[in-house]
């Protein structure tokens, strides 16, 4: 990983602009989390990042995200207990943090 700039992030840690996310600051914000990515995790920060450019909104809830990962992508990473072991905590708030959008609005 290069040495990156970070660009503003509001208290949380989410980007200010989505616009300023590059892979680079993905895996920086991850690393501040003790993750390494990989293709697992880059496979839902892209479909993260193609849901918000289509939607204009990051899925709203865990319960939400679930659902469109599994329709997207299968019931094989659809499902809450492996989101989770790529993002622990509150998933759709820890892989939207990383993939450099907004706050989903239901996550605490």
């Amino acid at each position: 990983m290069t040495n990156t700039t970070m660009p503003e992030r509001n208290n949380e840690g989410f980007l200010e602009d989505a616009r300023d996310w590059t892979e680079d600051v993905a895996a920086t914000i991850a690393a501040e989390d003790g993750m390494e990515l990989t293709e697992k995790h880059w496979e839902i920060i892209e479909f993260l990042r193609s849901f918000y450019k289509e939607h204009e909104i990051s899925p709203p809830s865990n319960r939400l995200f679930v659902k469109a990962v599994k329709e997207a992508l299968g019931e094989d990473r659809g499902n809450s207990i492996y989101l989770m072991q790529l993002f622990p905590g509150t998933p759709a708030k820890t892989a939207c943090r990383i993939a450099g959008l907004p706050r989903p609005t239901n996550c605490l």
